[in-house]
Parts: C-alpha cells; structure tokens; sequence
C-alpha cells in the first residue's frame, strides 16, 4: 500500500486524544504526519518550562493552553487538518460528550487514576471504541522493551515497568517511543478497520 494510499484511508476516521502532554502531543503529530485529518483533543493543563523536554511546545508558548497551543502546533505541519481543542479537565461525565466521533481514543494521561477512569468509562460505556493506552515509559531503561499488548478494544504500549518518579523522570526517548507506537497502532488499527469494512 502506497502512502497516499494509507492518507486516503486514515484521512476518513476521526481519532480522540485524551491529555496533550508528552504521549498526546507527539502522537497527535504524528498522526498528522501519517495523514489523519480529523484529530479532537483535550487537556486542562498549561504548558510549562518542565513541559519542553519532551512535549510538542515551544519557550515562547509557556504558560499557554495545551489544546489550543497544539492544536495551532498541529495546524503548521497540516493547516488542512479539522481539529476540534477542548481546554477542559477529562471525566466521567464529559468523555463520551468530547469523544463521541472518534472511532479510537488515544489514553495520553499523566497518572494512573486518570489511566484507569479512561479505561473503565469507555469499556463499559463504549465498547465499540478502542482505547490505546502507554505503561511504562520513564528514564532511559527497558527502551528496547517498549511492546504492544493488545486485549480486545484495549491496546497498551510501554516496557511495563518504569514508573514515573522524581529520580526516574519521564524524558523524550522514550516518551517518544510510546507515542510513536501509540501513533503506529491506530494506522494499523485503521487500516485494518477499512479492510474489515
């Protein structure tokens, strides 16, 4: 399959991320770079000098909304992107609302209450949608054991081991890792639903 083939197919779903941090911004990138068209995203966070080690920002942008900064982010690379930005805390009430469209969910949250909810509200709430959530992805060990673990509509990415901690601090190696293999399984995840279909 050519690359304007895969564009032509992917370009047609419409793709959620949840939080826009380090695993959210550099996937949605991503994403646009491999031709999705149709992004929504949402964080309730600002962008911080701590932020730039590994997220889609830049200095000038600090203090500025993550959703809305990305989405202008997203826009350079792609101004032809439709991209909905939501500034707004994600919970149980609002997900369904935000991510009703979207056909898979990226999970690109900070903690593990966060991991959790997202995987509750939408297995029970949506389970015709697939959730592709990250484990695992501080420091600079276990890189070349960052895998794919797929269980049904849930698919989870990461070396499953590293948690997040003040000495063991997630950095863009392999936070990039996670969100390119969160970004390399819904194209696999789309193609294969257009194959299906």
């Amino acid at each position: 399959m050519t690359f304007d083939e895969i564009k032509d197919i992917v370009s047609t779903y419409t793709v959620g991320i949840a939080g826009c941090g380090g695993l959210g911004s550099n996937c949605a990138a991503m994403l646009v770079r491999s031709g999705i068209k149709n992004l929504v995203i949402a964080d309730f966070d600002t962008i911080s000098e701590s932020n730039l080690n590994r997220q889609f920002f830049f200095h000038h942008q600090i203090g500025k909304s993550k959703a809305t900064t990305l989405r202008e982010n997203i826009l350079l690379i792609d101004p032809k992107v439709d991209i909905q930005s939501h500034h707004i805390r994600l919970d149980k009430s609002n997900i369904g609302i935000i991510f009703g469209k979207c056909i898979i969910i990226v999970e690109a949250f900070d903690t593990a209450e966060a991991k959790q909810m997202i995987i509750e509200v939408v297995s029970e709430d949506f389970p015709g949608k697939t959730l592709v959530c990250a484990s695992g992805l501080s420091g600079l060990e276990n890189a070349e054991q960052m895998k794919v673990v797929r269980n049904g509509n849930l698919v989870i990415v990461g070396d499953f081991a590293e948690e997040v901690s003040e000495t063991n601090p997630p950095l863009a190696p392999k936070v990039s890792i996670a969100a390119s293999l969160q970004a390399n399984e819904v194209i696999k995840l789309l193609l294969n639903q257009y194959l299906q279909s």
